[in-house]
């Protein structure tokens, strides 16, 4: 045992010692003496245990002889690493381990042997002590294949290791040294790189498979066979050493020493470190390597310049839902024009239809504003010179509460939510990085990787202030889509109703104007090329509420696009969609979104999106002239109310917004020139345009029907249910019967009892 002249001389340095029996647990309560040094006179009183014993009652309980002493790792900074030999099963494997380990280290820090202590274990094993201002708790840090005990853990705040007399470091005990942070992590990540990592149990980092692959080699399975992995990487990293299973590699030009190893058996990588254009902590195939690289992780992109160099013999089989043809009289019974998407779009819906109910109208209006979101400044149309239109559509989806509005709308547009939740969870993260950075010291800063200001990337809002959607839409230059499961509260709140800055702000928005947001609460801010669809649903009571003559007189609810199909509330059907349809649908629109990210959309030098424009082949020009006077005849008519005439002027603005949706829909499918707006795509335009002015005279038609059944009602209102039903209809025959049940709360049946004989 350590003699006591020379444990008072480790307390005079400043370690805080506890006493330790035969098996190897403190004799004696030592918990406080991890905060505290104990004082010499009480540990010469441990030390001198023998056949002593405490009370318990009427019990006595022997306390163990003092055998060995032990070093409160944490205090004073002291921290240790225990090397575990004793499980390997033979002393050959245990000196070749600590040869190599004792060489790696040795290798990546400078004048190691100087800097800590090192003394052999009884078992065989090896304690490394130092000490450091950055210290952790007990870790283990390295586990060995095939092997469930660790064979390197720390031991550090609230630990202890036992004194042991077998140095083999030039420095002993009473002679430890503080080293840097720096040296303290290289040791904690060399003794990391000799973890073994299950590859099975870490996610590799390459493309999901977005078709279904028969028989045949993607292009990145066929390039992860032949490529190695170094041919990608070799230019950002250099071999550090050669470890049995795996290659130690370090970023050029890193401040630490090692930054990750290429796994020997699957070539992937594994990456510790966050300062490459690569992730850290996935095993990253050479594939997947490649995309990050050269494709800015777009896996959709680099799948196609792979296929374009030769790699992968694909044969893609299209699911059964999205490759058949759409009966005709089908198509004629819808009211949506749905034959204004590609077929496989179509039938996607067609399928949503059948299987969950969804409503056709709501999804085709859903689907309209995901591509305006998508295309956003990176595409606009220009339809005669100096005349020039965005893709901006507002969408208002009518239907009584429970009629599947918002499962049709969210069966359209889980995909572009799914990839907003993404960059809202990367922000976050990024976020707290920047913070934790701001929040160290100078001189740790210093040392320390920078971590810059991370922008928001959300794209889609719900619940926001307008100073917040403006600050937001600052920093994602491309759109803002505002999706709202009611609108009603959103008209409500539009200052109309208090003549202030937010209706200008909206109409201009609107138009793709430029537009300020000054506050006094709030700092400044300005937009140059607004774009912000908004899509959600309303009940019709509260919309005839909102749209009436006098709202319509600024021109902001004419702005909107009513979509309000009769829906019949089905009953329970067993019919299942398939996963395959669901999947294809969920890649399409996330292909078409990494499409305009990284390869449609550019920017100016002050970091304003550079639009580029679509301009009007020979073609698209004579029908558009056509589409146009059209829209002028309906404007001059002394037979049109001048109600809707307000309502025609949006649309000279809707129809060439409609058309360069339809024209980059096509474009990006087909791989065509999306700056050519082709005759077919104003067609589609203007069999949707018309879509939308009769669903707008429906509901002001009905409207009328229930404001004069109001009034009909008001002047009968003494008088019995019977009645009352009786002289609405004779006001008016064709009013639904439907909704006299609702204005009398009454139910249909007995409504269809009451107008019985007067039909008759």
């Amino acid at each position: 045992m350590i003699n006591l002249s020379y444990c008072n001389k480790l307390l005079d340095c400043g370690f805080s010692l506890i006493t330790v029996g035969e098996n190897k647990r403190p004799n004696t309560s030592w918990k406080k003496y991890q905060t505290e040094k104990i004082t010499k006179e009480q540990f010469g009183k441990n030390y001198n245990i023998k056949n002593s014993f405490w009370i318990k009652g009427d019990e006595k309980i022997p306390i163990q002889e003092t055998t060995k002493i032990g070093i409160c790792t944490g205090f004073w900074d002291v921290e240790v690493i225990d090397v575990d030999l004793k499980i390997l099963p033979s002393i050959q494997k245990q000196n070749d381990f600590w040869n190599e380990y004792l060489s790696f280290l040795k290798d990546s820090i400078r004048d190691f042997d100087k800097k800590v202590v090192i003394y052999q274990t009884l078992t065989g094993g090896y304690h490394i002590l130092y000490r450091c201002k950055k210290i952790g708790g007990n870790e283990k840090l390295a586990k060995l294949k095939e092997y469930k005990e660790a064979i390197i853990e720390t031991r550090g705040i609230g630990g202890y290791v036992v004194i042991y007399e077998k140095q083999v470091s030039e420095n002993a005990y009473h002679n430890i040294q503080e080293i840097s942070e720096l040296d303290r992590d290289t040791i904690i990540n060399c003794s990391k790189y000799f973890n073994y990592v299950e590859e099975n149990n870490i996610p590799i980092e390459q493309k999901k498979n977005q078709v279904i692959i028969e028989n045949e080699v993607t292009p990145w399975q066929d390039y992860n066979e032949k490529t190695n992995i170094f041919d990608i990487i070799g230019s950002d990293f250099e071999i550090i050493k050669h470890l049995t299973e795996s290659t130690v590699i370090r970023r050029h030009g890193a401040t630490s020493d090692k930054s990750g190893h290429v796994f020997r058996n699957s070539g992937c990588m594994y990456l510790f470190s966050t300062g490459t254009i690569y992730p850290n902590e996935k095993l990253l195939s050479p594939y997947a390597c490649y995309t990050y690289k050269y494709h800015n992780g777009d896996f959709s992109s680099s799948a196609k310049a792979l296929y374009d160099l030769g790699f992968g013999t694909r044969k893609i089989k299209v699911p059964k839902e999205i490759e058949q043809e759409i009966p005709k009289e089908v198509l004629e019974n819808i009211q949506f024009p749905i034959d204004v998407f590609p077929l496989k779009l179509q039938n996607y819906m067609l399928d949503c239809n059948k299987t969950l109910d969804s409503n056709i109208d709501y999804m085709g209006a859903s689907f309209l504003w995901l591509m305006s979101v998508i295309i956003g400044n990176s595409v606009k149309i220009e339809p005669k010179n100096g005349w020039f239109e965005c893709c901006n559509i507002w969408l208002c989806c009518v239907g009584k509460a429970g009629v599947g509005k918002t499962p049709s709308i969210r069966n359209i547009i889980f995909p572009l939510k799914k990839i907003n939740s993404l960059e809202i969870k990367k922000y976050i993260k990024e976020r707290e990085k920047f913070e934790h950075f701001q929040s160290l010291d100078k001189k740790a800063k210093e040392t320390a990787e920078e971590i810059k200001q991370p922008k928001k990337t959300q794209f889609i809002v719900n619940d926001i202030t307008l100073e917040a959607l403006v600050e937001m839409h600052e920093e994602n230059k491309n759109a803002i889509g505002v999706f709202k499961d009611e609108l009603a509260g959103f008209f409500k709140d539009m200052n109309k109703y208090r003549a202030g800055s937010d209706l200008e702000f909206w109409l201009s928005s609107w138009s793709n104007e430029a537009v300020a947001l000054n506050r006094k609460t709030a700092k400044s801010s300005f937009i140059e090329s607004p774009i912000i669809p908004i899509l959600g649903g309303i009940q019709p009571a509260i919309l005839s509420s909102i749209f009436t003559e006098e709202n319509k007189d600024n021109g902001f609810v004419d702005r909107f696009l009513l979509v309000f199909p009769d829906v019949k509330i089905e009953k329970y059907n067993t019919k299942q969609m398939s996963h395959e349809a669901i999947t294809w649908y969920n890649d399409f629109v996330i292909e078409m979104y990494n499409l305009v990210q990284n390869h449609v959309i550019s920017y100016k030098d002050d970091g304003e999106i550079d639009s580029s424009f679509a301009k009007l082949n020979n073609e698209a020009s004579i029908e558009w002239e056509r589409i146009y006077n059209n829209i002028s005849d309906y404007q001059n008519s002394d037979d049109e109310t001048e109600y809707f005439k307000s309502m025609y002027p949006k649309l000279k603005s809707y129809v060439p917004r409609f058309a360069l949706i339809f024209n980059c829909l096509e474009c990006f499918e087909t791989g065509e020139n999306y700056l050519e707006i082709t005759k077919e795509s104003f067609l589609k335009a203007e069999k949707l345009a018309n879509y939308f002015i009769n669903q707008a005279k429906k509901i002001k038609y009905d409207s009328n029907d229930k404001n004069q059944a109001k009034k009909v009602l008001k002047l009968n209102e003494n008088k019995s249910k019977k009645d009352q039903a009786i002289e609405i209809f004779k006001n008016n025959t064709n009013i639904k019967k439907s909704e006299i049940a609702d204005m009398l709360s009454i139910s249909r049946q007995l409504v269809n009892k009451y107008l019985k004989d007067i039909e008759l």
